[in-house]
């Protein structure tokens, strides 16, 4: 596979003639004899001065700021000036507010340079996460190799980040490993395939489709989505949708109906309980993947905790409806369906687009979708109970629009855990319960034979939530949502949007609101 150095990356990926270099000359003057040889001759054989270029460009039309390594550069290290380098372009987009897109390819630290160079990477570290805190988005681009250092600080801070197909991603080189250990390091680790399936890396993408997901991911983070009505664009991050429910009726979908109130939903919601709940558990009910599929007008997955942790129970992406971009933190029936419930880990991510949201300023959906957690004997071990605690502490602190939105069944902590924005809405047959209804009648019975009669008594259904002030607004189903899935996800997401834009005042005086920079 041809590797691209840094300046074939650049014209391969931005908007011709748009790249704008940023980079002042490289002072020399203070390395011995020998070093500057080294680096002269680094520069003939690179074609660059240093280890990175850095710039301002656009890509399909959105402005953005690069920082791109250079590997031919002995080895893409970091040493002083490279640093500086890298540091002045993320001060410099911070202050013109233009999204930060780097593309690391980098052995680490520069070994001529020794510890002046190595902890410049605190440095690097500190501009990035100020420019975070400046609510500007940030795209990691992981390339051949990357490691040491480099990964473990900027390389490791991405909103989003994705890798070059094949990538040697890792936080010690295996060079080192093999002189310090004795053996090689084990294969298939440190590849960015194993790092994505790990849920420390969001997708592999091969350069060529680098822009088309660079710009994707800046439309839907910089709040300037495809324009409503456009289909979605398909790309190696769309989600997937099960054949069953790709299949199913797109009938009835023209223009999203409001909310309403108890009275205009299916006879199920407004009368028996049971019913709904039976509704819920049909496998062919439309889910978090249909809302997409169908309402939304792109979807740019993300892909577990970037913790080393992954559950596909929950789905997390970047999304907009109605022009309107958000971030998307939604429980997947279809997996749980197959009897994957939802662990810690799908809540670990959760709290990952809870954090995305927040420092981005944008508005926040939970989609709450779940027959309950994972009462195993693992989940226990792995914190379940804390990480429910964990998302209801930051969600009711997050400062973003919230809209949570119960889309069908709503079963314990699980539920909870997504449940507390500044809005709630539910499906016309949605429901909420602190137990399943058979394990309600087991504590009260001492079996499931009551479930039905215990579930009406408990006032779980979406009219009896909408009024206890639970939720404050219902979705009709003026049929059972599996019999037009198409039409009942552009209900919910109008009612989402709605939702939003009741919290979102036109305050362009707000520090936090302020617009990016155009291209």
């Amino acid at each position: 596979m041809t590797r691209l150095g840094a300046r074939a990356l650049i014209e391969a990926t931005v908007d011709p003639g748009s790249f704008r270099s940023w980079d002042e000359p490289v002072e020399l003057g203070a390395y011995d004899a020998d070093y500057l040889a080294v680096l002269r001759r680094a520069a003939e054989r690179a074609g660059t001065d240093e280890a990175v270029l850095t710039g301002r460009a656009s890509i399909r039309g959105h402005a953005a700021a690069l920082v791109v390594s250079e590997f031919g550069f002995l080895g893409g290290s970091i040493g002083v000036a490279t640093a500086e380098r890298i540091v002045a372009a993320v001060r410099r987009a911070t202050r013109e507010r233009l999204p930060l897109l780097a593309a690391p390819a980098s052995g680490g630290t520069r070994m001529q340079e020794g510890t002046p160079a190595f902890v410049r990477m605190v440095e690097i570290s500190r501009a990035v996460v100020a420019y975070k805190a400046a609510g500007l988005p940030y795209l990691v681009y992981l390339r051949h190799p990357t490691t040491g250092g480099v990964f473990a600080s900027w390389g490791s801070l991405g909103h989003v980040a994705v890798a070059e197909p094949g990538a040697l991603i890792g936080f010690l080189g295996p060079v080192v490993y093999r002189t310090l250990r004795g053996e090689p390091f084990p294969e298939g680790v440190q590849v960015a395939e194993n790092l994505v399936d790990k849920g420390i890396l969001d997708a592999v993408v091969p350069t060529d489709e680098l822009a088309t997901v660079a710009a994707r991911a800046l439309a839907l983070l910089t709040g300037h989505p495809v324009e409503p009505g456009s289909p979605v664009t398909t790309g190696p991050l769309l989600p997937a949708t099960s054949d069953a429910t790709a299949a199913g009726s797109a009938s009835g979908a023209g223009s999203a109906s409001g909310a309403g109130s108890a009275s205009d939903v299916a006879p199920a919601a407004a009368g028996d309980a049971w019913a709904s709940i039976a509704l819920t558990r049909r496998p062919d009910r439309p889910g978090v993947r249909e809302l997409l599929r169908y309402a939304a007008d792109d979807v740019l997955p993300l892909h577990g905790t970037q913790l080393g942790e992954t559950d596909d129970a929950l789905l997390l992406a970047l999304t907009s409806f109605s022009g309107t971009s958000c971030v998307l933190v939604g429980q997947d029936r279809r997996t749980q369906f197959q009897q994957r419930p939802l662990g810690p880990a799908a809540l670990r991510g959760a709290r990952r687009g809870m954090r995305i949201a927040q420092e981005l300023r944008l508005p926040l959906v939970c989609v709450i979708d779940t027959p309950g957690a994972d009462l195993s004997a693992a989940a226990e071990e792995g914190a379940l109970a804390g990480e429910i605690a964990r998302c209801l502490a930051e969600m009711v602190e997050l400062t973003v629009p919230t809209v949570s939105v119960l889309l069908g069944e709503g079963t314990g902590g699980g539920a909870l855990a997504l449940l507390p924005s500044r809005r709630v809405i539910a499906a016309g047959n949605a429901w909420l319960s602190p137990l399943p209804p058979e394990g309600a009648s087991a504590i009260l019975y001492g079996g499931p034979e009551q479930a039905a009669s215990v579930a009406g008594r408990q006032r779980v259904r979406a009219s009896d939530l909408l009024a206890e002030g639970i939720v404050h607004a219902i979705v009709p189903e003026p049929v059972p949502a599996h019999e037009d899935p198409a039409g009942f996800a552009r209900r919910v997401a109008a009612e989402c949007v709605h939702q939003i834009r009741l919290q979102h005042p036109h305050d362009d005086t707000n520090p936090a609101r302020r617009p990016l920079a155009a291209s």
